[in-house]
């Protein structure tokens, strides 16, 4: 279907004069008209177009949406006052019945409390019909921004093609979409948390036993796993900041290791490929639900891990979105050479079924995945899936062993490729086969080169999901590092992000007429400043502990525990280094020495210091700022974040600020956290020192008993010329047992300081120095006294040497 059929067809009546006028712009662009008989495109057509599209619609349709979200956002705020009165009113109805409580009887008391709750029941529907009201205008809204943001992608691409000879405008309507978020997740999300909170409100009315589990938050998605349920987050992660958020998972979490089968890679590699192979249809059914977030919107895939000629397990997984946001999974394992047969229905899974049967497993069990079987084939026949495009990339996981509590992948190195036959002409993928043989039988891998490169889709950013147990999301409270990590500059939120969508949607932007909000991202810079980062986290979180509030009023109880959070790894310490500057500031100013009755003082200085000392080694941080917990990890651990941010707060160690409240100096470091594991080449490296020293030592040894020996004998001869010989010995000697005993020390201290996890270095110069030194004086030494005594010899008794030249020598030899 084309673009402007679709968008005839699915505007809302009340807003038919805000949508983009489609076919005006066309009509300029002459779209119509054929190639023979249109006329050049001159500079003042392409002026009247960019007038038209930035000036005139782009500026209707953004405005439009913004006094529309604003006018939402009001009637939200006005109901939740009106929730606030309706709680008002119910407690002065309770104060007044005890008043009449003695003077009334019984029976008259239930009469009057039948008629109240009368009333309360009547306006918590009008007040739920209100919530209903602006709910729906809600989701026209957001469909109202999509198809328009479709629109504008969609006529600059016309544009481009047919009048981009000289000008190429997309680019710059990117950008323009960029910095007007109307189509982004983020300007709905805070509406529909609080809305999802008043709602809550009103079902814990009507039903008290309802339970404490608060809704569903819309940033994240509920999904069902083997029965249990989780929550799931999805975040973007730049390639710059990808080391240091696996460094920062590592920490607290281990990597999965996977199985030898299904990690079995050609390079190697521990963490695996995963291929999924999604399906749809021509018309694309399958995508449009799913951006249109419809009912019962369903996917289908293939996934392997590897590469297919290794013969890995097929998964056929088919995925349900059920219509109160929840989710689950079919799949069940088929092999390589009965996914044909399956999807073509000539095969019916006999032989899986028949292999459970020998097996002697449940009769429930076996029912059950026939049931999983029949229900994928039948869906698979009532939409006409075909294979269409295929997405591959390496994943790292993290997860305790045993303990699936908290789930965190990390998947990198993704790409795009179709697997359709649209064009019948140019298929993609053989017909008669259900995947690309030119890609699997090669076993190409990414980026994929050797295929054609417009079948081809790279995505730049890595995604990382991480999956709660509802027990540790709701009961128990999420872990204060996962929320530390989600509410870092180090991710950028994307709650429903889909490889799916995002791969038809940059592969088939020319069949389908809705494009997914996340978009628009892809054009910009996702990495953030920590300290703008740190202030976002804190408004989010705020907001939602006002929502908590107001139910919590309501309801008369208290549902928010909110606490400043401890945001990024480097947030602190760009935050609070500035808040400090300034607080000093203020302080040195003459202004800030006044204080008056309504006002305390900034800071105090402990007794017993100096105004010097404690003005240049404590921050003068006001005591407002103080309440707040702005503590995090770098500012505990200096050398945990790699950041420009922590770089430069490492390089002024001498100017640290003291930790704020509620963070106290750790015990123990985190690299000396956990059981200690050392891999068994470190211990062989330091014994094999141990040895190479020991070595030295027997032959230093060896050579000074060896010349002693031979000294002593000579001396016993009745030569006096060998002291020498002795003391070298003896020298020697010594030199021999400080090699020996160092040797001996350095292994010690070594052993220590690996078992101590030590930072240090695990260099000691000194006993080199000291063997080699005392050599060298030694070996100088002898020469030195050897040549002294030789010349006394020849040389000596007033010239008469030559007299006795033959004794001399003889001696001497």
């Amino acid at each position: 279907m084309r673009f402007g059929k679709t968008l005839r067809q699915s505007v809302y009546p009340p807003w038919k004069d805000q949508y983009i006028d489609y076919a005006k712009l066309k009509s300029i662009l002459r779209e119509d008209k054929p190639d023979d008989e249109d006329e050049p495109w001159t500079e003042e057509d392409e002026n009247r177009f960019c007038d038209e599209i930035f000036n005139t619609q782009l500026e209707k349709v953004a405005k439009f949406q913004e006094t529309k979200i604003e006018e939402l956002r009001n009637r939200t705020d006005e109901a939740a006052e009106k929730l606030k009165h309706l709680n008002a009113s119910a407690d002065e109805k309770e104060q007044q019945q005890q008043q009449q409580q003695s003077q009334s009887d019984e029976g008259g008391k239930e009469e009057e409390e039948t008629k109240h709750e009368e009333v309360d029941k009547q306006k918590l529907k009008e007040m739920e019909a209100e919530l209903d009201g602006i709910t729906n205008e809600v989701k026209e809204l957001q469909k109202y921004s999509n198809l328009n943001y479709t629109g504008f992608l969609k006529i600059v691409k016309k544009h481009d093609r047919k009048r981009g000879d000289r000008y190429k405008i997309r680019p710059m309507m990117q950008v323009s979409l960029s910095n007007r978020p109307f189509n982004s997740e983020q300007a709905y999300s805070p509406l529909l948390n609080k809305l999802s909170y008043m709602y809550f409100a009103i079902r814990r009315f009507e039903a008290p036993d309802a339970g404490d589990v608060l809704p569903i938050d819309p940033d994240s998605q509920p999904e069902t796993h083997n029965g249990e349920k989780y929550t799931a987050h999805k975040f973007w992660v730049h390639p710059d900041n990808l080391l240091e958020v696996k460094t920062y998972i590592l920490r607290r979490l281990p990597a999965l290791v996977y199985s030898e089968q299904s990690a079995k890679e050609v390079d190697g590699q521990q963490d695996p490929t995963i291929t999924s192979l999604y399906f749809d249809n021509a018309k694309f059914q399958l995508y449009s639900k799913k951006v249109e977030r419809e009912a019962e919107a369903s996917s289908l895939r293939l996934r392997w891990y590897g590469q297919l000629s290794t013969r890995p397990e097929i998964l056929l997984e088919q995925k349900l979105l059920h219509e109160n946001g929840t989710s689950e999974e079919r799949k069940f394992a088929i092999k390589e050479k009965y996914v044909k047969a399956f999807l073509d229905g000539e095969y019916k899974m006999e032989k899986s079924v028949q292999k459970m049967e020998r097996k002697g497993q449940k009769a429930e069990d076996v029912e059950e995945f026939k049931g999983t079987a029949d229900a994928i084939q039948e869906f698979v026949r009532d939409n006409k899936l075909e294979p269409l495009v295929r997405a591959n990339y390496i994943r790292t996981a993290f997860q305790n062993p045993g303990d699936d509590r908290v789930r965190i992948s990390i998947d990198t190195d993704i790409a795009f490729i179709r697997e359709d036959t649209l064009d019948r002409d140019r298929p993609c993928r053989d017909p008669k086969d259900w995947h690309r043989a030119d890609i699997d039988n090669s076993n190409m891998t990414y980026p994929f080169k050797n295929i054609n490169q417009s079948e081809v889709s790279r995505f730049p950013y890595a995604v990382l999901e991480i999956k709660l147990k509802d027990d540790v999301n709701n009961k128990r409270g999420r872990p204060v590092w996962i929320q530390d990590l989600m509410g870092s500059h180090l991710v950028h939120p994307c709650p429903r992000f889909s490889k799916f969508v995002q791969g038809v949607a940059s592969l088939f932007e020319d069949y389908v007429n809705r494009l997914p909000f996340w978009l628009s991202d892809l054009n910009t810079d996702i990495r953030k400043d920590p300290q703008r980062a740190f202030q976002e986290e804190e408004e989010r979180r705020a907001r939602r502990a006002e929502n908590e509030q107001v139910v919590g009023s309501f309801l008369g109880t208290k549902l928010s525990s909110y606490k400043p959070s401890r945001s990024s790894p480097a947030a602190k310490s760009y935050l609070a280094d500035r808040m400090a500057t300034d607080a000093a500031a203020a302080m040195a100013s003459p202004k800030s020495g006044v204080t008056t009755s309504n006002q305390q003082p900034a800071v105090s200085t402990p007794a017993g210091d100096e105004a010097g000392e404690s003005s240049s080694s404590q921050p003068l941080i006001p005591r407002e700022n103080r309440e707040i917990n702005y503590g995090t990890l770098s500012s505990v651990f200096p050398g945990f974040s790699l950041s420009k941010y922590s770089k430069a707060k490492r390089a002024r160690e001498a100017g640290l600020p003291s930790l704020p409240p509620g963070v106290t100096e750790p015990k123990e470091w985190i690299k000396n956290s956990g059981p200690l594991q050392i891999e068994p080449k470190v211990w062989l490296a330091n014994e094999r020192t141990f040895l190479k020293w020991q070595h030295i030592c027997v032959l230093l040894g060896g050579l000074a008993i060896s010349l002693y020996t031979a000294a002593a004998s000579s001396t016993r001869h009745g030569r006096n010329g060998n002291v020498l010989g002795q003391v070298m010995g003896m020298v020697f000697l010594g030199v021999a047992a400080f090699a020996g005993g160092w040797s001996w020390w350095v292994l010690r201290r070594r052993r220590e300081m690996i078992v101590g996890r030590s930072g240090k270095d695990f260099d000691f110069v000194l006993g080199p120095m000291v063997v080699a030194g005392a050599l060298g004086v030694a070996l100088v030494v002898n020469f030195g006294i050897a040549y002294q005594q030789a010349f006394e010899k020849h040389w000596g008794n007033g010239g008469q040497h030559g007299n006795h030249s033959g004794v001399d020598m003889g001696d001497l030899r």
